[in-house]
């Protein structure tokens, strides 16, 4: 299974803002640390905000926040939000024209375990999880222990 460019890009804002503490980062921080593109990362950002992930601060001094601790955020959670198709074959989503095969198919059960499965194990872990080596994502990030991004 393969999450979209969007998915990641969403995970890795979270993230950024997890380490960065209370302060407020702006997407344009944001984007420099990861190298992606301002202007996808503000759809993404827009989206957050929309499914109560992100706060966003409009003005000259703002920028976005986390809305809730890292620990309630979960994984599968943000996984589910941000896409908008899990299916991992055709014939696992309802359709009107059905796979002859399918009464008898065991592929449309292994397959619809595996992307329950790797749902399942996402669910498991939470925002908090994937930034516990907070100061080595700092670093890499060039975020200083204050919020400030490093120049």
């Amino acid at each position: 299974m393969r999450l979209t460019v969007y998915t990641d890009y969403a995970l890795r804002l979270l993230m950024y803002l997890a380490v960065s503490g209370d302060g407020l980062a702006t997407i344009e921080e944001i984007a420099e640390s990861y190298g992606v593109s301002k202007n996808h990362l503000t759809k993404v950002a827009h989206q957050l905000g929309v499914g109560g992930y992100i706060k966003t601060m409009r003005g000259r001094h703002g920028g976005l926040r986390l809305a809730k601790p890292p620990k309630e955020i979960g994984l599968g959670d943000v996984v589910r939000y941000t896409e908008t198709d899990l299916t991992v074959v055709t014939c696992l989503e309802p359709l009107e024209d059905d796979c002859e095969a399918q009464p008898e198919c065991v592929l449309h059960e292994a397959l619809e375990l595996a992307r329950s499965a790797f749902i399942s194990v996402l669910d498991e872990y939470t925002l908090y999880d994937l930034v516990r080596p907070r100061s080595a994502l700092r670093t890499v990030l060039s975020i200083s222990p204050d919020g400030e991004t490093e120049s």
